[in-house]
C-alpha cells in the first residue's frame, strides 16, 4: 500500500528536500504540497491523503490551527508534527489537538520514514530522546486548554494502569514496558488500550501529554 504524504511548509526547500527523499520510497508517495496551515486545510479536504507532515510556524495560519482543523475532520490523515524544538512551543499544542506525533526537522532521513510509517499504521511517534524535555519545558510555559489540571477519569485506572501509564509517559514502548514490569507484551497491549479507552484518549502522544498535564507523572517521581 503507498502512503499519501502531504508536505506543509512555507520553505519551499525543506519541502523539495522532503520530497526527494520521501519520493525515493517505494511505498510513500508526494500528493500535495502546501505553503501555509490554510491551504494545507482546503487541500486535506479535497485530496486523498494518508498522512501530513506539517511545520508549526507558518503564516496565514500555523501548524497548530491547521492540524486542529484536519484532525476535527471524518476520516482525517494522520499529522506529524516537524518542530525546531528550540523555537516551536506550539508544537505542544498540536499534540493536544489531534497530532498523532512530533519529530525534529534535523531528523535523519530513515527515522524520519519510520516515523511516518508508524504514524499511518496507526501509532504514535512519541520518541524517548525528546518527549521529557520538550514536554517538562511546555507544561511549564503553557496553559491547560480546558483550564482545568486534573482529569477526573485517572481514578478510573487500576494501579497497573496506572504504573503502565506512567511508562508510557516516559517513552518507552509496549516491549520496554513488558520487560520492565515483566509481563508479556500482548498483557500491556491490552492495558494500554483500556488506559485511552477509559481516559477516552485517541492514542499514546495525548496519553503523555495527560500524564503530564495532570501532574501524574511528577508526583510519582519520575
Amino acid at each position: 500500500m503507498t502512503i499519501r504524504v502531504m508536505l506543509v511548509d512555507d520553505q519551499a526547500l525543506l519541502r523539495t528536500g522532503f520530497r526527494m527523499v520521501l519520493s525515493a520510497q517505494p511505498d510513500m508517495e508526494v500528493v500535495a504540497e502546501a505553503s501555509d496551515g490554510a491551504q494545507a486545510v482546503e487541500l486535506a479536504g479535497n485530496t486523498p491523503v494518508d498522512v501530513v507532515l506539517m511545520d508549526v510556524r507558518m503564516p496565514v495560519l500555523d501548524g497548530v490551527g491547521a492540524t486542529a482543523r484536519i484532525c476535527a475532520a471524518e476520516n482525517a490523515p494522520k499529522v506529524l508534527i516537524l518542530t525546531t524544538f528550540d523555537l516551536d512551543e506550539y508544537a505542544f499544542s498540536a499534540l493536544r489537538v489531534g497530532a498523532s506525533g512530533f519529530m525534529l526537522k534535523d531528523v535523519p532521513p530513515d527515522e524520519l520514514l519510520a516515523a511516518i510509517r508508524s504514524v499511518h499504521a496507526g501509532d504514535a511517534v512519541v520518541a524517548p530522546s525528546t518527549t521529557r524535555r520538550l514536554i517538562d519545558r511546555f507544561t511549564a510555559v503553557m496553559p491547560s486548554l480546558s483550564g482545568e489540571k486534573q482529569h477526573p477519569e485517572l481514578t478510573r485506572l487500576t494501579d497497573r494502569e496506572r504504573e503502565v501509564l506512567l511508562l508510557v509517559a516516559q517513552g518507552l514502548s509496549n516491549g520496554e514496558i513488558a520487560r520492565q514490569l515483566v509481563l508479556s507484551e500482548a498483557t500491556v497491549k491490552t492495558h494500554v488500550g483500556r488506559i485511552l479507552t477509559k481516559l477516552e484518549l485517541r492514542d499514546r502522544v495525548q496519553a503523555v501529554v495527560l500524564a503530564y498535564e495532570t501532574g501524574l507523572v511528577r508526583a510519582s517521581g519520575l
